[in-house]
């Protein structure tokens, strides 16, 4: 039987401090269930940007 790799994660929080909060949590979760995370995007399988939508700097810089 061929072990499964489970993909990387990496996490880009823009706006709040909640959403950096919100990111460690996601992150968190994710790691427990083998999901290992990855200091730079371009060594993440996924790539997850946690925003706000209601801070127009943060709604700006996601675009």
């Amino acid at each position: 039987m061929k072990k499964e790799k489970f993909q990387s994660v990496h996490f880009i929080s823009l706006g709040c401090p909640k959403n950096l909060i919100d990111s460690e949590v996601m992150a968190g979760l994710l790691n427990k269930s083998g999901r290992p995370s990855t200091q730079a995007a371009e060594n993440a399988d996924i790539v997850i940007v946690n925003t706000c939508g209601f801070i127009d700097a943060a709604k700006e810089e996601s675009l």
